[in-house]
């Protein structure tokens, strides 16, 4: 229990310490504004062996089962370790698809059709017209 309340936590920290990138983004796709739910700082859990591991995604859609990461120019010099995070949430059967920052900051509207273009955004299930008739 001590782990998840840990693992909150931190979430939780993260969401506080935004990046100008990472609040940008979460403007236009919270409270469903691409027609999909997505949640920021999500805990992905996995195991090596039997022990449990961790780690956060910056955003996560679980309908598309995607994971939007937001890179900094510190990811220039990590990509042995995000090539291997890569592999794992590949592993779980999610899509990873990597953005800089330096993107959602000059261009956010174009990356966010991108990724939720309209025609995927799903639209409410309107009744067949002979069922509201009462035909079979």
């Amino acid at each position: 229990m001590i782990y998840n309340n840990e693992l909150t936590k931190t979430a939780r920290s993260l969401r506080q310490r935004q990046t100008p990138a990472e609040k940008i983004f979460w403007q236009q796709v919270k409270n469903r504004q691409t027609g999909y739910k997505v949640i920021r700082q999500k805990p992905l859990r996995y195991y090596v062996g039997k022990k449990l591991r961790y780690f956060i995604a910056d955003f996560y859609c679980q309908e598309l089962n995607l994971v939007i990461e937001l890179d900094g120019k510190i990811h220039q010099y990590q990509q042995e370790y995000d090539e291997a995070r890569d592999c794992i949430i590949n592993q779980m059967n999610l899509r990873v698809i990597r953005i800089e920052n330096e993107t959602i900051l000059n261009n956010s509207a174009e990356v966010i059709k991108k990724l939720f273009p309209p025609s995927l955004c799903r639209l409410p299930e309107l009744p067949s017209p002979d069922l509201e008739r009462g035909r079979g």
